[in-house]
């Protein structure tokens, strides 16, 4: 087994708490798990209330976010807006998250 050299404490820089967040991150590849998390949260707060109320299942695989919506109306006029959806949701993600929605 390998020694693991550690460093001085002088020898490490000062470092905030979110760039150890993020380097964490990243050097465990957390980046997808957390996306998947999160969209739940965005969908709610772009769609508001009212739309969350008929939406069953939100699953982000990839970069292809499916959408259950339980009434066949709103899932139809929704369908015409996907675009402006992705839009919304990667804009207040402040990263590209979603490339094609899936309403089912």
């Amino acid at each position: 087994m390998a020694k693991i050299k550690r460093k001085h404490p002088d020898d490490y820089k000062a470092d905030s708490i979110q760039d150890v967040l993020n380097q964490f991150i990243a050097l465990n590849r957390l980046e997808k798990g957390l996306d998947k998390v999160e969209i739940k949260e965005l969908w709610k707060e772009v769609m508001g209330a009212t739309i969350t109320k008929y939406t069953s299942k939100i699953e982000l695989r990839g970069d292809v976010l499916f959408v259950a919506i339980s009434n066949d109306v709103l899932r139809q006029e929704l369908s015409y807006g996907l675009q402006k959806i992705i839009q919304n949701i990667n804009t207040k993600a402040s990263k590209t998250i979603v490339r094609k929605l899936i309403l089912r």
